[in-house]
């Protein structure tokens, strides 16, 4: 009798148990929400300008998604992605923007910052681009997305000023003891043709030529002129950074001899050296 009367004792707090578990359950259902509404300062378009790229140049509000359990709003931290896309690529795009953005309800970009964001998307300075963005609210789980509507805008990204200045008359040139014509400036016939850069764009310059394995060399924009030179600031043979002045050190030879493709990027100041 006595065991059937604990076994008893033991079904009642099972019962309660799993019926408290039952109530639990249902108090923390997930009921959803409301899609946030997004909002912006500006009206069709964005803009931008380097003359003026600490002015500000948006910025984009939602509301509160005020998602629901069964027992009642939520109290969690709810999490926003903001997502920026080309018009036409419906935010599936290869290069598209995904920005986190915590728990706030809103985001300010200067026009240097929005500029910057929307680089990765590919879109080239001084041509208008159409560009889409959304915002998606989330508790952590896919199953509680909420997305927000799609605001469209124009943009005209700009190109920042080179980093390094480019050559005054677009000319570029080449002389050091890495090359067969040692330090000669101005350098003579043939050198003056083989150690000449081809002017890729108004930021970039580039030479195939022969390096030896040895010594070091510097970058001229005049033939016969020493100050107006390019040196290296800091790197190796291969890559590194340089800048417009007359002073040391130079660039260093490969350590192989052979035949290099030398590039410089005046637009982020770089330079890269790699064997053909």
């Amino acid at each position: 009798m006595k065991k059937i009367l604990q076994s008893l004792i033991y079904l009642s707090f099972a019962l309660v148990f799993f019926a408290s578990c039952e109530k639990d359950e249902v108090r923390d259902t997930f009921e959803g929400g409301t899609a946030p509404v997004f909002t912006a300062s500006v009206k069709d378009s964005i803009g931008l300008n380097y003359n003026t790229e600490s002015n500000k140049a948006v910025t984009l509000s939602w509301t509160n998604p005020n998602y629901k359990f069964a027992s009642g709003v939520s109290s969690q931290n709810v999490s926003y992605t903001l997502e920026i896309d080309t018009v036409g690529a419906n935010f599936n795009g290869p290069y598209k923007r995904t920005v986190s953005i915590s728990q706030d309800l809103s985001v300010t970009y200067t026009q240097k910052a929005f500029n910057i964001l929307i680089s990765d998307l590919k879109v080239k300075p001084g041509k208008v681009a159409q560009l889409e963005m959304r915002v998606i609210a989330s508790l952590g789980s896919t199953a509680t997305n909420l997305t927000s509507n799609k605001l469209t805008f124009k943009v005209l990204p700009y190109a920042p000023p080179p980093k390094v200045p480019v050559p005054t008359a677009g000319t570029l040139w080449v002389t050091g003891s890495a090359f067969a014509s040692g330090w000669s400036n101005p350098l003579p016939s043939p050198f003056d043709v083989s150690q000449k850069f081809t002017k890729v764009s108004d930021t970039q310059y580039e030479l195939v030529v022969d390096m030896l394995n040895s010594g070091n060399y510097k970058l001229i924009q005049e033939n016969g002129v020493w100050g107006t030179q390019y040196h290296k600031v800091s790197g190796d043979a291969y890559s590194g950074t340089f800048e417009k002045k007359d002073s040391d050190p130079g660039f260093d030879a490969p350590a192989v001899a052979g035949k290099y493709k030398i590039v410089v990027d005046f637009q982020a100041g770089t330079y890269t050296v790699t064997k053909q």
